[in-house]
């Protein structure tokens, strides 16, 4: 398939504001969309929210009572046993309450968690079969995958670990505030100077880790996508010896990546633990000082007690929420690349729903640009009737595959119209466009999937419009192709598994196979793209007795590559630079003498050189 030319910076403009809006201010709104997942299921959210309330009153009332017989019972030197087993009982009690309550909680938020994931999974996947082409075009597969896997395991353990430690702590801190305010209200306001401190120190380090984690999941996908272009060109770099430039690229990314995670752990090592410890051990010398001063007349010693395990108990929820920042910076920055993509502007189609009854095809006046400056098609006219036999021939960009991908529907024409059983394009719904055009291209994708899926491709039961596709109607397809031999050496047929781990095909089965897609989708308008570049002869004689099946009931265009191909055609169109240089039928073309009957020349020139090779080697 020809290459296209595109404004490479453009396109990267592109990515990066569909991937990631680079802006704090956003993670306001960032945060309560992600919230919102959450909220959909409102009693289920509620149901945890109270089990956690509950064990967060059985875990504070265990100090509250020793506090009580301290003050009680000790401070009066009285030990009666029925007070100090009922003490007993009661705190034993209370803890496995609050452990039993913690637990049940605790899988009420993992079961919303892992349910926000799926629901943002598969909206995600969703979106992304519904982007239009032009957003693949400089999209690496690695940073699709990462969106899909990484940044959402990141909302995961934002629901798990963020969501849960931050109702938790939050509700355990009220809940002591509270008993120990009832308690005394003097050692409560000691307490209480840590708070607007800690709140302090938490937006100054979400303010200077957000960068920080935003480069780290950038480098993540950076790192994805090296690994997957590489293993997917593999032998192009082992061919070309690029092995060891290959590893410097992937070690540079992964040394970047290591040296953003280290500055967040020295940002985390400065801010976190360290400085809540030292605001915690002032908050307890405050309360020995005071109550040397005050005192037992005024504070008691079970009272001192309470504070002292008090302190120690909100410090704890205090760290845990300070060391949850970044949890919540990594699944901020990860929802923002998810959205900004969730967010993207979807194919559009039209809501024409009749099905197309017709292959006539039609282009006026047709102009296109991928970069809006430079046009790869410019003024195109073409008409084809019903069951007609269109080829487009050319050089290496002169706008043949752009046409076709236009004809498909994959962008948008920027000037002129392209009409389709005598309606435009844009006017027709997706199926209708799907059902109704199809195409073949040089190096067809080939699922990992048996030869069944491969060729109905999830079509077994009803699609929408009232096709049912059996097996009897997939050897029908082979058979036209001419594959039904090779599948019938197969011992599984049409189970046998092909592509990783199963069958390889080759070049030119593959362009079978996806032929006999055609067979049972029966759209009215195929088009080839390349689809006999890299085929033998017996492949070529095995797709051109196809063509002439197809186009009993179905129009077709043809992007060649081998000349010998398209005599048959109707019309003939000689692209060169995005305009037509010439047109007409094969014999009329070759009378004119001009670029055609070059490229023709030079073609059977190089046939006869191969054939004398052949002969001479034999």
């Amino acid at each position: 398939m020809e290459e296209q030319t595109t404004n490479i910076s453009d396109s990267k403009a592109a990515e990066q504001k569909v991937s990631t809006p680079n802006n704090s201010a956003l993670n306001v709104s960032t945060l309560k969309r992600l919230l919102s997942y959450a909220l959909a299921d409102k009693k289920k959210l509620s149901l945890a929210i109270g089990l956690l309330l509950v064990a967060s009153v059985a875990d504070v009332s265990g100090p509250w009572l020793i506090q009580r017989f301290i003050d009680n019972n000790i401070a009066a030197n009285r030990y009666p046993a029925e007070d100090v087993a009922l003490l007993a009982v009661a705190y034993i009690g209370l803890m496995i309450a609050a452990a039993w309550f913690r637990y049940l909680q605790s899988l009420r938020f993992n079961e919303i968690a892992v349910g926000v994931v799926q629901t943002v999974r598969k909206q995600l996947f969703g979106r992304i079969m519904n982007q239009p082409l032009s957003a693949f075009d400089y999209m690496p597969t690695g940073k699709l995958i990462s969106r899909v896997t990484n940044d959402t395991e990141s909302i995961k353990d934002f629901y798990v670990y963020v969501i849960g430690t931050v109702l938790k702590n939050v509700t355990l801190i009220v809940v002591m505030l509270v008993v120990m305010s009832i308690i005394s209200w003097r050692l409560t306001m000691v307490v209480l100077v840590l708070l607007p401190i800690v709140i302090a120190v938490m937006v100054l380090y979400q303010r200077r880790s957000a960068e920080a984690y935003r480069r780290i999941r950038d480098l993540l996908a950076d790192i994805n996508a090296s690994m997957s272009e590489s293993i997917q060109g593999m032998s192009l770099i082992q061919l070309m010896r690029q092995e060891k430039a290959f590893y410097q690229q992937f070690s540079s990314l992964t040394n970047d990546h290591l040296g953003a995670q280290i500055n967040v752990t020295k940002l985390n090592g400065i801010l976190l633990r360290p400085l809540i410890d030292f605001l915690s051990g002032v908050a307890l010398l405050s309360l020995v000082a005071l109550f040397g001063v005050s005192g037992v007349e005024l504070i008691g010693v079970g009272v001192l007690y309470a504070f002292v395990s008090y302190l120690g108990r909100v410090t704890e929820p205090l760290i845990e929420l300070t060391q949850q920042l970044s949890l919540l910076q990594q699944a901020l920055v990860a929802s923002e690349r998810i959205f900004g993509f969730i967010d993207a502007e979807q194919q559009a189609y039209g809501d024409d729903q009749r099905l197309m009854q017709s292959g006539k095809l039609e282009c006026r006046g047709i102009r296109f640009s991928y970069d809006g400056k430079q046009n790869v098609l410019d003024g195109i006219d073409v008409s084809v009737p019903h069951c007609g036999f269109l080829a487009l021939v050319g050089h290496t960009g002169s706008g043949k595959s752009t046409l076709a991908s236009l004809l498909m529907g994959f962008y948008p024409v920027g000037e002129g119209e392209i009409y389709l059983d005598g309606r435009r394009l844009p006017s027709l719904a997706h199926p209708v466009l799907r059902e109704g055009i199809a195409m073949v291209q040089q190096d067809p994708h080939i699922l990992a999937a048996s030869v069944r899926d491969n060729i109905t491709l999830g079509r077994l039961a009803d699609s929408g419009v009232g096709q049912i596709i059996t097996d009897d109607d997939i050897w029908l397809a082979l058979e036209k192709v001419g594959l039904a031999g090779q599948i019938r050496q197969y011992e599984q047929g049409l189970d046998t598994e092909l592509g990783s781990g199963g069958v390889s095909l080759s070049a030119g089965q593959k362009q079978l196979l996806a032929l006999a897609r055609v067979f049972v989708a029966k759209p009215k308008i195929l088009i080839l793209d390349e689809a006999t570049a890299n085929i033998d002869s017996g492949t070529e004689q095995h797709i051109q007795r196809a063509l002439a099946t197809l186009r009993r009931d179905m129009s077709i265009v043809v992007i060649a590559h081998r000349l010998s191909t398209i005599v048959d055609a109707d019309e003939i169109i000689v692209l060169s630079h995005g305009e037509i240089l010439e047109r007409g039928k094969h014999g009329q073309l070759l009378l004119q003498q001009g670029h055609y009957w070059q490229m023709y020349q030079l073609q059977q020139a190089g046939e006869h050189l191969h054939q004398l090779e052949s002969e001479v080697s034999g």
